[in-house]
């Protein structure tokens, strides 16, 4: 029994012979393991590189794996391949082409009127059409290149006996301005307006560029005169300045347009029957502040010099207010204004404030139209305030009068500005910038501010304003500004992006 138990104790032959080779194995793989590591290594590294099998001298000795043979390098028969999955191509950036006009304009009044539209209309650029209550006259053809191509309003004799059908002209208008057109791709944007507006064209497509056109959107701006928007609707865009309509809702509008003028037949508002029209489609107004009515009297350069941080899209009513500036008529103001348009649309009217600390000079420019020296320290919250210098639409009794707040001209010499209005341009090509000269209007005549130190700008008579001739983009905050240098009559500023965190004060 001994015996047998010693025989089962001692390993027999082919055990002694599996162990050994064991340990063998384990050593070999001990001894060559950083090498499968280094070869395992490159080839992942070269693989990362290339898309085809790559075999490698001796790899089939040290793992077959690395190099599998055809039958298991190809695919299953049986799997599916997936088509390739197109990826819709992002549209191309809003440009001018993408918008068509629709302008409203009287026969009589075009003789005059079309000074505006011609001031900032672009001939074989510009899309749209000016739409006449009535055929020219011979005075007025043959018809100018340089103006909008015409047509005749659409008779409407379903409204002929009503007393006023000129608003419902003006909201059929939109429905005339796509039957020209047609049924076009590439058409995003329908703006309608009057023929007393002028409209700014790049600032309007860097601003429509930020919409969605494929949506329904219904852009435009309220009255400045706070009874029209009680008498109409807050909630509405003022046509003068401007109506804009996505493609797709104008469409709508325009396959609903019958049935909507006889909804509202006894409205005598164009734009507010536009906004009921568009209310039924499920539609609201989107308020913007670059676009202006200007339902206002007189002189509006108060107005125009504490413009909000939107680039300005529009003015209407240049035919009813004063010239806006001085020693000017209503046309070459117009284009006066639009060679600093022509130069940089996206500063135009933006208002920047910046100190000369040592004379306690607050100095507020409106860029393109007007600066102001105050002889006393003020924050930009007060110089935003337009100064009233102009009269409301109707003077009719009530405590407030517009949809803004002003200020009233104090005869203060320390609240009072010296005025000055743009002159002249001129590029640099030496230093890639714009610089805009502001020529004083006119002796203040109010003496110096005491208060402030005594120290008068009555002997400044121009002011030059350095800025990048590079189009301004982001628009959440006014520009910045610092006084160069003050010297004899002149004072000159250099525009600058605001620092984080700075305080205009």
């Amino acid at each position: 029994m001994m015996q047998q138990q010693q025989q089962q104790n001692q390993p027999n032959l082919g055990q002694i012979k599996a162990r050994v080779v064991s340990n063998f194995n384990f050593a070999v793989l001990n001894h060559c393991r950083p090498l499968l590591i280094g070869v395992l290594t490159v080839y992942l590294i070269v693989f990362s590189y290339t898309n085809k099998n790559l075999t490698f001298p001796g790899s089939e000795y040290f793992c077959p794996l690395l190099n599998p043979s055809p039958a298991t390098a190809t695919a299953p028969e049986n799997l599916t391949v997936l088509p390739k999955v197109k990826v819709k191509a992002a549209p191309a950036p809003t440009n001018l082409s993408h918008l068509v006009f629709g302008l409203l304009g009287s026969e009589k009044a075009w003789r005059y009127r079309k000074n505006y539209i011609e001031s900032w209309w672009r001939a074989n650029v510009t899309r749209g059409f000016l739409f006449l209550d009535s055929a020219p006259a011979p005075d007025l053809l043959p018809w100018p290149a340089t103006s909008p191509p015409y047509r005749i309003s659409d008779e409407l004799p379903e409204f002929a006996n009503l007393s006023e059908i000129r608003p419902k002209r003006m909201v059929h208008g939109i429905k005339e301005v796509l039957r020209e057109v047609g049924d076009e791709k590439e058409l995003r944007w329908v703006i309608m307006g009057d023929d007393d507006s002028i409209f700014f064209v790049d600032n309007m497509v860097d601003v429509l560029s930020k919409y969605d056109h494929t949506r329904y959107h219904y852009i435009g701006g309220q009255s400045e005169y706070l009874m029209s928007n009680f008498w109409f609707s807050f909630d509405q865009g003022y046509g003068g300045a401007g109506i804009i309509l996505s493609y797709p809702l104008a469409k709508a509008l325009a396959g609903d347009m019958e049935n909507c003028l006889r909804r509202y037949v006894f409205l005598n508002s164009a734009d507010n029957t536009t906004r009921n029209c568009i209310a039924d489609i499920g539609v609201n107004v989107s308020p913007y502040k670059g676009n202006h009515q200007v339902d206002l009297h007189g002189d509006i350069s108060g107005f125009l010099s504490a413009h909000p941080v939107a680039p300005v899209t529009s003015l209407h009513h240049f035919d009813v207010v004063e010239p806006i500036f001085p020693a000017k008529d209503r046309f070459e103001a117009t284009r006066h204004l639009m060679t600093a348009a022509e130069a940089d649309q996206s500063r135009l009217l933006q208002q920047t404030v910046c100190y000369s600390r040592e004379r306690n000079w607050s100095l507020s420019v409106s860029w393109g139209y007007s600066a102001q020296i105050y002889e006393r320290i003020m924050p930009r919250s007060y110089l935003q305030i337009p100064v009233e210098t102009f009269t409301p639409w109707l003077d009719v009794p009530s405590p407030v009068k517009y949809m803004f707040q002003t200020r009233k001209a104090s005869g203060s010499p320390c609240r009072d500005p010296h005025m000055f209005f743009y002159a002249a341009l001129e590029k640099r090509l030496e230093t890639k910038g714009i610089v805009t000269r502001y020529s004083r209007a006119g002796p203040r005549g109010l003496g110096p501010c005491l208060s402030s130190g005594n120290h008068s700008a009555d002997s400044i008579d121009s002011i030059d304003l350095w800025s990048p001739a590079t189009k301004r983009t982001k628009v959440d905050r006014c520009e910045c500004c610092d006084v160069v240098r003050i010297e004899g009559k002149r004072a000159e500023i250099k525009l600058r992006k605001c620092r984080r965190g700075e305080v205009i004060a």
